[in-house]
C-alpha cells in the first residue's frame, strides 16, 4: 500500500495486483474504470451487469450501466498504457528462443530478420545490431531513443519509454491521441478531430494537462485531509474496542470473583449459623439436665415424705400418730411452700430468618451498567476514582431496595473497584456474630488470619449484632445476611521477584469433590494425580489401593483396576496405558488393568515419581538421585543423573509438555530445592530461596504456557515459578480453601487439580494474563 502524500513508483505497479483484475484475477483485458475508480475488465463487468445496475465487488456501491452497456464505461487507458509495456517487455517475435529484429523482414523479405539486441523507445520495435546502428541516420528519427535489449527487458527504461510512446486512438489504428476536447472532455487523435470535433476548442494533451492538474491536486490534498481524518478515527475507534474488550474482561473476572465470593460468604454464613445452632442447642441441653436433675431430686423428697406420711396413717396407732403430727405437718407445709419449677430462663427455640432479598425473585444481586466512554485523562482520574468511591458508598447505604443489594460496584474509568474506607471487607463482618469460641470457624479462619484493618470483607457482613425492630425480644436470635456489593481480589496479591515477571496467571475456582467411594474400607489418601483422557483425571488412593476416575465436575467414572496388593503411589497416563508405581516396582498396564510389564526399582527410596514425557510414549521415574526413562516395551531408553549430582532425591516429576527437548521439573528433596532440567539431564534453572518458608518443596505442575505450580503444604501454598525456575509469587494460598495440599496435576494445560490431605479435590481454572 502507497503511503499517504508518497508518489508510487511506475515499478511498483507494474509488479503488484494492480493490473489484475480483481474479478477474474487475470491479467485486465478491455480495462474499462467505474466511476467509484475501481477498474475491471470489460467482459467481466458484462457478467455482472443486472437490471440496468452493477455493484462493484471492491467497495459494493451500486452503479447504473450505460444504456450502450458496459463498453461504454471509460477506458482506462493509465492502465492500457501500462499493459502495453509489460507486453512489450515481455513479448516480441520470438526465434529460436531470441527475439527478431522487426525491420529486416521490411526490408529483405520475410524470415531474414536477424537477432533483436536493441529496441526504439519512440517506435516500440525490437533491433537487431545494423538497424539500430542505422536507425537514427534520418531526419525523421533522428532524436529516437535506442537502447540496449537486455535493460530494456530488465526494466532500466520503463519511465522514458512511457514518456515517449503516446497512446494510440482506439477507433483509428496507429494514430496517437494528441487533443482534449474541451466541450465533450475526450481525447482525440488527428482523424477524430476532423469530423466530429472541428467546430469544438481543443487544447494539446500537454496544455490540457497543465490546465487541469492543479484542480485534481488539489482535490487529492483535500481527500489526503479526509484520510487522516479517517486514520485518526479509526485509530480511535480501534482503541475504543480495545477498551471495550479490556473493560468486558474486567467486568467478566469481577462477576466471577463477586459470584465465588458470594458463594463462599454463604458458605462461610452456613458454618456460622450451624454452629450458632449448636452452641444454642448444647447450651439448652444442659440447663434442661441440670433442672431436669433438680426436679428429680425434689420429686423423690416428696415422695419420700409423702410415703412415710401415709404409712403413719394407715398403719400408725392413735398415740403414734399425734406424736409425729406435728413433725409431718411441718414437713409437708415446708414441701408445699417450695417452689417446684427452679428458677431459669425459657427454653429459646431457634428460628431462622432470611434475608428478604434471598426470597425476592427480583432481587439481582449482579447488574450491569452502561457508561459512555470519555477520553481518558490523567488530571481526571483522581476525581473519577472519588466519585466513583462516593457512589459505591451510597450504593451500599441504601440498604431498603433489594434491587441494588448486591449489585457490581461502579468502577473509576480504569476499570478498578473504588474501595469502601480503603480496606477490602470479608463475609464475617456482616451479620450477628457469636463469641469466637462459639462459632464455627470459616473457611478464612481455618489458616493464617489478617488484621481486621486489612483483611479482605466479603459481602454478606452486616453491622454487627442487631437490635430487632419492632419490639422483639433481644434474647431471639436473629440471622441476617445482607447481600451488599463487595470490593474484593480472589487472592492476596502474589508478590512478585525482584526481577519482575508482569502479570500472573490467576486462579478461578471451578469445583470441589470429595474421592471417597461407598466401597472405599478406608479414608483416601492421595499420592498421585494425573490428566487421562478429555477432561477426566485419574486418582492414585493408596491408601484403598485403587485408581480412580473422576470427571473435572466431580463425577466418578470407575475405576482402573490394579494388580492385587498392590497400593499406587504414583501415577502417569500414557498412549493406551497407565504407569504407576507401587513400592519398590514400576508398573505399565492396560486400561482394563492387564499387567503388561513391571520393573524393580531401588529400596532405598521410599516412594518413586513418575511422569509421561511429552511424546505419550515413555515414561520417566525418578530412583535414588537419578532418571530411568522406559519405553512402551518396558526397556530402558535411557539414564542420566540432573546436573550431575548423584545426591539428588527427586520426588515429583513433571515434563514440560511446550518443550520439544522435553524438559522437566522436580522437587528435590535433598537440596531442599526445585529444578528445572532438560531432557540429557543438564540443569536450565533452580530455586532454592525464601519464597519455600523453608518447606520441603512438593508436587509440582506445569501448564500450557510453562509456568510451574509448586505445592507447599506446611504452609497451605501453590506458589508460581516461571519456566525457567525463577519464583514469581503466590497462586493459592489458605484463603483459597487449601488446607494441606498433597499432590497436582494440570489438565489441558488450562485447569489445575489439587488434592487435600483429608481427600478432597479442588479445581481451579488458570486464567492467563493476556486471556
Amino acid at each position: 500500500m502507497v503511503s499517504q502524500g508518497s508518489s508510487p513508483s511506475l515499478l511498483e505497479a507494474l509488479s503488484s495486483d494492480f493490473l489484475a483484475c480483481k474479478i477474474c484475477l487475470e491479467q485486465l483485458r478491455a480495462p474499462k474504470t467505474l466511476p467509484c475508480l475501481h477498474t475491471y475488465c470489460q467482459d467481466c463487468l458484462a457478467q455482472l451487469a443486472e437490471g440496468g445496475h452493477l455493484r462493484c465487488p471492491e467497495c459494493r456501491e451500486t452503479v447504473p450501466v450505460p444504456p450502450a452497456g458496459v463498453a461504454a464505461f471509460k477506458t482506462n487507458f493509465f492502465v492500457n498504457g501500462l499493459l502495453d509495456l509489460v507486453r512489450a517487455r515481455a513479448g516480441g517475435d520470438l526465434r529460436a528462443g531470441k527475439p527478431a529484429c522487426a525491420l529486416c523482414p521490411l526490408m529483405g523479405g520475410a524470415g531474414t530478420g536477424g537477432p533483436a539486441t536493441a529496441r526504439c523507445l519512440d517506435c516500440a520495435d525490437d533491433l537487431c545490431q545494423a538497424c539500430a546502428d542505422g536507425h537514427r541516420c534520418t531526419r525523421q528519427t533522428h532524436t529516437h531513443r535506442v537502447v540496449d535489449l537486455v535493460g530494456y527487458r530488465a526494466g532500466w527504461y520503463d519511465e522514458e519509454a512511457r514518456e515517449r510512446q503516446a497512446a494510440q486512438c482506439p477507433q483509428h489504428p496507429g494514430e496517437a491521441l494528441r487533443f482534449l476536447c474541451q466541450p465533450c472532455s475526450q481525447l482525440l487523435c488527428r482523424e477524430c478531430r476532423l469530423d466530429p470535433h472541428l467546430d469544438h476548442p481543443c487544447l494539446p494533451l500537454a496544455e490540457a494537462v497543465r490546465a487541469r492538474r492543479p484542480g485534481l491536486e488539489e482535490l487529492l490534498a483535500g481527500v489526503d485531509n479526509n484520510l487522516a481524518e479517517l486514520e485518526s478515527a479509526r485509530m480511535v475507534e480501534k482503541e475504543a474496542l480495545a477498551r471495550l474488550r479490556e473493560q468486558a474482561a474486567k467486568v467478566g473476572t469481577q462477576v466471577e470473583e463477586v459470584a465465588e465470593g458470594v458463594l463462599r460468604a454463604l458458605l462461610a454464613q452456613k458454618q456460622e449459623v450451624l454452629g450458632q445452632l449448636r452452641a444454642h442447642v448444647e447450651a439448652a441441653e444442659e440447663a434442661a439436665r441440670e433442672r431436669l436433675g433438680e426436679l428429680e431430686s425434689r420429686e423423690q423428697v416428696a415422695r419420700a415424705a409423702a410415703a412415710f406420711a401415709r404409712r403413719v396413717l394407715s398403719l400408725g396407732r392413735e398415740a403414734e400418730i399425734l406424736s409425729l403430727e406435728g413433725a409431718i405437718a411441718q414437713r409437708l407445709r415446708q414441701l408445699q411452700g417450695c417452689p417446684w419449677m427452679p428458677g431459669s430462663a425459657p427454653c429459646l427455640l431457634p428460628q431462622l430468618e432470611l434475608h428478604p432479598g434471598l426470597l425476592d425473585k427480583n432481587c439481582r444481586l449482579l447488574r450491569l451498567s452502561f457508561e459512555e466512554q470519555q477520553p481518558q485523562k490523567d488530571s481526571g482520574k483522581d476525581e473519577a476514582e472519588s466519585q466513583g468511591g462516593d457512589e459505591t458508598q451510597s450504593w451500599r447505604e441504601d440498604g431498603a431496595k433489594s434491587e441494588r443489594q448486591g449489585a457490581v460496584q461502579p468502577q473509576s474509568r480504569d476499570g478498578a473497584y473504588a474501595p469502601k474506607e480503603n480496606r477490602a471487607q470479608t463475609p464475617q463482618e456482616d451479620g450477628a456474630q457469636t463469641p469466637k469460641e462459639d462459632r464455627a470457624k470459616t473457611p478464612q479462619e481455618d489458616g493464617a488470619q489478617t488484621p481486621k484493618e486489612g483483611r479482605a470483607q466479603t459481602p454478606l457482613e452486616d453491622e454487627g449484632a442487631q437490635t430487632p425492630r419492632g419490639g422483639r425480644s433481644n434474647k431471639k436470635r436473629k440471622f441476617k445476611g445482607r447481600l451488599k456489593s463487595i470490593s474484593r481480589e480472589p487472592s492476596p496479591a502474589p508478590g512478585l521477584n525482584l526481577e519482575g515477571s508482569g502479570l500472573l496467571p490467576r486462579p478461578i475456582f471451578s469445583c470441589s469433590f470429595p474421592t471417597r467411594m461407598p466401597g472405599d474400607k478406608r479414608s483416601p489418601r492421595i499420592t498421585g494425580l494425573c490428566p487421562f483422557g478429555p477432561r477426566e483425571i485419574l486418582v492414585a488412593d493408596e491408601q484403598n489401593r485403587a485408581l480412580k476416575r473422576f470427571s473435572l465436575s466431580g463425577d466418578y467414572r470407575g475405576a482402573v483396576p490394579v494388580p492385587e496388593g498392590c497400593s499406587p503411589c504414583s501415577v502417569a497416563a500414557l498412549q493406551g496405558a497407565v504407569a504407576f508405581s507401587a513400592g519398590a516396582r514400576l508398573y505399565l498396564i492396560s486400561p482394563d488393568g492387564e499387567v503388561q510389564w513391571r520393573r524393580a526399582l531401588s529400596l532405598s527410596q521410599a516412594s518413586h515419581a513418575v511422569a509421561a514425557m511429552p511424546s505419550g510414549d515413555r515414561v520417566a521415574v525418578s530412583v535414588s538421585g537419578h532418571v530411568e526413562v522406559y519405553n512402551m516395551e518396558g526397556s530402558l531408553a535411557t539414564r542420566f543423573i540432573p546436573g550431575g549430582k548423584a545426591n539428588r532425591g527427586l520426588r515429583a516429576l513433571v515434563f514440560l509438555t511446550t518443550s520439544p527437548q522435553g524438559n522437566f521439573v522436580g522437587s528435590d528433596w535433598q537440596q531442599n530445592s526445585v529444578v528445572v532440567c532438560d531432557g540429557l539431564g543438564q540443569v536450565i534453572g533452580e530455586y532454592r530461596g525464601p519464597g519455600l518458608h523453608g518447606c520441603q518443596p512438593g508436587s509440582v505442575s506445569v501448564d500450557k504456557k510453562g509456568y510451574i505450580f509448586l505445592t507447599l503444604r506446611e504452609v497451605n501454598k501453590v506458589v508460581i515459578l516461571d519456566p525457567k525456575g525463577s519464583l514469581l509469587g503466590d497462586f493459592l494460598t489458605a484463603y483459597h480453601g487449601l488446607e494441606k495440599p498433597r499432590v497436582t496435576t494440570m489438565v489441558d494445560g488450562r485447569h489445575l487439580v489439587v488434592s487435600l490431605s483429608n481427600g478432597t479435590i479442588h479445581v481451579f481454572r488458570v486464567r492467563s494474563p493476556d486471556s
